[in-house]
């Protein structure tokens, strides 16, 4: 498969199944099995995956465009996506002797979805530090921990989870594994109700006292924050940079149309012919939405073409999009008026999403004190 392939498929995908009941699953809360049905079969689970793998082998091109796509016609189907692909690129990156093969071969035939389980109450925002320790038992270790906001709860075939090492010292010292979901001792703690991304099943999952085999390390002991920094933080924030994107993107669109279908009866205008206030408030949404598609496309060239400043980008692309995301959908709510308020467009649904996306850790206030550290020296950790 290639870039063009991926991304069409993922249009159709995004046409064909999200959009119609993207509605709907926002109401309820309601997981888009479908949707995650769609993205194996069209060969998206495993774009990133070496070919020796089962993979189509694209790069961060090919995902953060697939991202905004899906985003454009539900944000929380694309969030769904995102997560497993961090996931999917820790499990390919696991140490040598990690038993990892056939699940790598299952998600790239597209029979198995996973996600990240890293987030705990005790750490908040800082997911690079679990509370959580795994204690030594033999050859095996046993992990007792309460994860929040995990994606894909109770639906994801496996869970990427995060905790100290046993004789970590620091909160950096840390140690990625993976559980299938049938694990026992793993458990739902109960249905996803948020404000935005409603349809992520961004469920609380809880371990007690799960065993983990010694294949299913996927790091060394305490190596876990190094692969959060190297591989997952660099993706994450690529992927909700692309979901902003595609956030933006779908309000500049429907704002578009309402204010060519809305009329002034009696002067027989539409609103975006009367109103020239309405007219610059959309091009305003449409300068910052174009000037975060730039941003997006610089940190796609930072990471194929890494250098000095790439973290910096890595850093600056998120905390930037979530603020044109909130920027852009709240202008949509202002310009569509009581026909976004009223919820008769998609308009509010957007709204919401854009802030639930810019609360996920790393927030933008601790990437902007990381930002503030890396440009005056001071080493970030």
């Amino acid at each position: 498969m290639n870039h063009e392939t991926a991304v069409s498929n993922a249009k159709e995908i995004a046409d064909r199944i999200l959009a119609p009941a993207a509605k709907r699953n926002d109401k309820e809360a309601r997981f888009s099995s479908e949707a995650v049905a769609a993205l194996g079969p069209a060969g998206l689970l495993g774009i990133m995956l070496p070919t020796e793998m089962g993979g189509s082998a694209l790069g961060p091109r090919t995902f953060a465009a697939v991202v905004a796509t899906l985003a454009e016609a539900d944000a929380s189907a694309a969030m769904v996506y995102l997560m497993h692909m961090c996931a999917t690129a820790t499990i390919a990156a696991a140490r040598p002797g990690a038993t990892v093969a056939q699940t790598l071969k299952d998600i790239s035939a597209g029979r198995h979805l996973t996600t990240l389980a890293f987030s705990e109450a005790g750490s908040r925002s800082h997911f690079w530090a679990p509370v959580s320790r795994a204690n030594r038992n033999g050859a095996k270790v046993r992990i007792t921990a309460k994860k929040s906001w995990v994606t894909s709860a109770g639906h994801a075939q496996s869970y990427v989870v995060s905790a100290l090492a046993p004789e970590g010292k620091s909160p950096t010292d840390s140690t990625l594994y993976l559980f299938a979901s049938g694990a026992s001792g793993l458990s739902i703690a109960g249905p996803w109700d948020g404000l935005g991304m409603r349809a992520n099943a961004s469920a609380p999952m809880t371990l007690e006292d799960c065993e983990v085999e010694p294949g299913l390390q996927l790091t060394d002991d305490g190596a876990g924050f190094k692969a959060m920094l190297e591989i997952v933080l660099p993706l994450f924030n690529l992927g909700t940079s692309a979901v902003a994107l595609g956030l933006c993107r779908a309000a500049v669109a429907e704002t578009a149309a309402h204010l060519k279908s809305a009329r002034f009866e009696h002067l027989g205008q539409s609103l975006g012919e009367s109103l020239p206030t309405l007219r610059a408030q959309l091009a305003t949404m449409q300068i910052d939405t174009d000037g975060l598609a730039a941003r997006v496309d610089d940190l796609v060239d930072h990471l194929e073409r890494p250098r000095d400043t790439t973290m910096l980008r890595v850093l600056e692309s998120k905390a930037s999009a979530g603020d044109v995301a909130i920027a852009v959908t709240s202008a949509a709510m202002r310009a569509c008026g009581g026909a976004a308020f009223s919820k008769h467009l998609s308009i509010e649904r957007l709204f919401r999403d854009a802030h639930a996306g810019a609360v996920m850790a790393p927030t933008g206030d601790v990437l902007r004190e990381f930002i503030g550290k890396a440009v005056l020296g001071i080493p970030l950790f």
